[in-house]
C-alpha cells in the first residue's frame, strides 16, 4: 500500500513538472503585447520568443537526456526542474531584446528531456498493464495548465507586469523540484545504455518513421490551434473577450482528451490508437472550417478539436518508447523535440494559405491536410510491422520447402 502510495506521489511529482513547462510554453502568447510593450519591440520581434523556445526544445531534448546514461532518473528530473526554474526566473528579470531571447532558449532546454526521461519512469512507476495511464497523468500537469495556469498567468502579466509571469512559473518550477525530491522514489538501478545502444537506436528506421508522424501528424493541431484568434473573432464574429474563453474550452479538451488517449492505447495497439486520433481530428478540422461562420459550432468544436489533439500525446509517446529499446529515453525524448517542430511547422504552413489570400478558415484545412499525412505515415508503419512479421515468415518458409 505505500508503495502504491509512493508512486502516485511520484506521478503527481512529474504532473506539477508539465503543469510548469505548459505554463511557459503557452502564457508567452497571452502576454507577446506586453512584453513587446515593455521592451519597446515590435510584436513581430516579440514573436521570437516563442520560437526560441521551441528551438531549447528541440536542441535540449537529446543533448541533455543523453546524460541520463550516466545519472540516474530521479537525480536527472532534479536537474532539469531546477534549471528550468533558475532561467524562467531570470527571464522575469530581462531588460532587453536579447536577454530575453537568451533566456527563452535556456528556459526550453530542459523540456523535451523531462517530458520523454518522465514518461519512461512514469510507465516504470505503473502497474503492469498502466503505463498509457501513467504517461497521461504526467501530460495532465500541461493540459491543466491550459486551463487554468495560463489564463491566471496572463492576466497577472496583463494587470500587473508581464515579468510576474515568469515569476509565476519559477515558482511552479520550485514546487516541482520539491515535490520530485520528497516523492520520488530511487528507482531500481539497471544496466547502463551505452554509446553502441545509442547508435543502434538512431540508425531505428522505424523510430525515425514515428518522429516524422509526430512533426506532421500534430503538425495538423497547431495549424489550427495558431490561428485560433482569428478563428474566433474574425470569422465566427465573437468579441475578443471570447479567445480567452476559447482557449480555455480548448484545454478542458485537451484534459478529457489526455486520459481518453491513455484509454485508447490501452484498448489497442498505441499506434492503432494514432491513426483513430489523427483520423477524427481530421474529420474535426474540416468540420470546423466548413462550419466557421457559425460561432456556436465554432465554440463546440474548439472542446472536440482540443480533445482529438491529445488523444495523440500518451499513444504516441508510448510507441516511441516501445520502439525504442535499448535507450527509450531518447527516444521518448526526441518525440519531444518532434511535437516542437510539429509546433513551428504546423504554423507556418498554415500561414501560407492566409498570405496567399485565401482566408483564416484554410489554416484549419491545411491541418487537416498534415493530420491526413500522419495517418497514412502511421499506416504505412503497421504494414511495415505486419509485412516484415508475416512476410518474413512467409519468405522463410518457402526456403524451407524449397531446400526439402
Amino acid at each position: 500500500m505505500e508503495k502504491k502510495m509512493t508512486n502516485k506521489k511520484a506521478l503527481i511529482a512529474l504532473a506539477i513538472g508539465g503543469f510548469g513547462i505548459g505554463l511557459t510554453e503557452f502564457v508567452i502568447m497571452g502576454i507577446l503585447p506586453d512584453v513587446a510593450k515593455g521592451l519597446s519591440i515590435d510584436i513581430s520581434e516579440a514573436g521570437h520568443f516563442i520560437a526560441a523556445y521551441a528551438l531549447g526544445v528541440v536542441v535540449g531534448a537529446p543533448l541533455l537526456t543523453s546524460f541520463s546514461a550516466k545519472i540516474d532518473a530521479r537525480k536527472m528530473l532534479l536537474f532539469l526542474m531546477g534549471w528550468f526554474t533558475i532561467s524562467n526566473t531570470l527571464s522575469g528579470f530581462a531588460d532587453s531584446y536579447y536577454t530575453l531571447l537568451l533566456a527563452r532558449f535556456f528556459s526550453g532546454l530542459p523540456h523535451g528531456a523531462f517530458f520523454g526521461i518522465g514518461a519512461v519512469v512514469a510507465g516504470k512507476l505503473a502497474k503492469e498493464g498502466k503505463s498509457a495511464q501513467a504517461i497521461a497523468v504526467m501530460f495532465s500537469g500541461l493540459t491543466i495548465a491550459n486551463v487554468i495556469g495560463v489564463p491566471i498567468g496572463t492576466y497577472i502579466g496583463h494587470q500587473y507586469d508581464w515579468s510576474m509571469s515568469f515569476y509565476m512559473v519559477g515558482i511552479v518550477g520550485a514546487l516541482a523540484v520539491t515535490s520530485v525530491f520528497l516523492w520520488m522514489p530511487k528507482l531500481i538501478s539497471e544496466p547502463k545504455e551505452t554509446s553502441i545502444d545509442h547508435d543502434k537506436v538512431l540508425k531505428n528506421g522505424e523510430l525515425w518513421a514515428l518522429i516524422l508522424l509526430t512533426t506532421i501528424g500534430t503538425g495538423g493541431f497547431f495549424a489550427w490551434y495558431s490561428y485560433i484568434a482569428p478563428f474566433i473573432t474574425d470569422v465566427a464574429g465573437w468579441e475578443e473577450f471570447m479567445v480567452g474563453h476559447a482557449m480555455i474550452l480548448a484545454g478542458l479538451g485537451m484534459v478529457v482528451g489526455n486520459f481518453l488517449g491513455a484509454k485508447m492505447a490501452e484498448l489497442f495497439s498505441p499506434l492503432k490508437a494514432v491513426v483513430l486520433s489523427l483520423s477524427v481530428m481530421v474529420v474535426f478540422l474540416l468540420f470546423n472550417s466548413l462550419f466557421a461562420h457559425n460561432p456556436y459550432v465554432v465554440l463546440v468544436m474548439t472542446f472536440l478539436l482540443g480533445m482529438a489533439s491529445f488523444t495523440v500525446a500518451t499513444p504516441i509517446q508510448l510507441a516511441i518508447i516501445n520502439t525504442s529499446k535499448g535507450n527509450e529515453m531518447l527516444g521518448s525524448s526526441l518525440n519531444q523535440s518532434a511535437f516542437n517542430m510539429g509546433n513551428a511547422s504546423g504554423a507556418y504552413l498554415a500561414g501560407l494559405p492566409i498570405a496567399l489570400g485565401y482566408g483564416v478558415v484554410y489554416a484549419g484545412v491545411m491541418g487537416a491536410v498534415l493530420a491526413g499525412l500522419g495517418v497514412f505515415i502511421a499506416m504505412g508503419i503497421l504494414f511495415f510491422r505486419r509485412y516484415k512479421t508475416f512476410g518474413f515468415r512467409k519468405m522463410a518458409m518457402s526456403r524451407y520447402k524449397l531446400n526439402r
